[in-house]
């Protein structure tokens, strides 16, 4: 029972992740609210296609 406690707050995690990845990167907002809700109502599947084609992280050149 409680390794379900763990895989669902590993999925918490790691959509938190994503969603502080996707608002901080270059996508445009009509963009980043699409992959947001996506990473919401589908939160693996969400997670593991943003992983794979979502949009990059903002790369700040200093």
């Amino acid at each position: 029972m409680e390794y379900a406690g763990i895989g669902g707050f590993l999925v918490l995690v790691l959509n938190v992740w994503a969603i502080v990845s996707i608002i901080g990167s270059g996508a445009s907002t009509g963009g980043k609210v699409l992959w947001t809700l996506l990473v919401l109502v589908l939160p693996v599947i969400g997670f593991i296609v943003w992983l794979l084609a979502g949009p990059k992280s903002a790369k700040s050149v200093a």
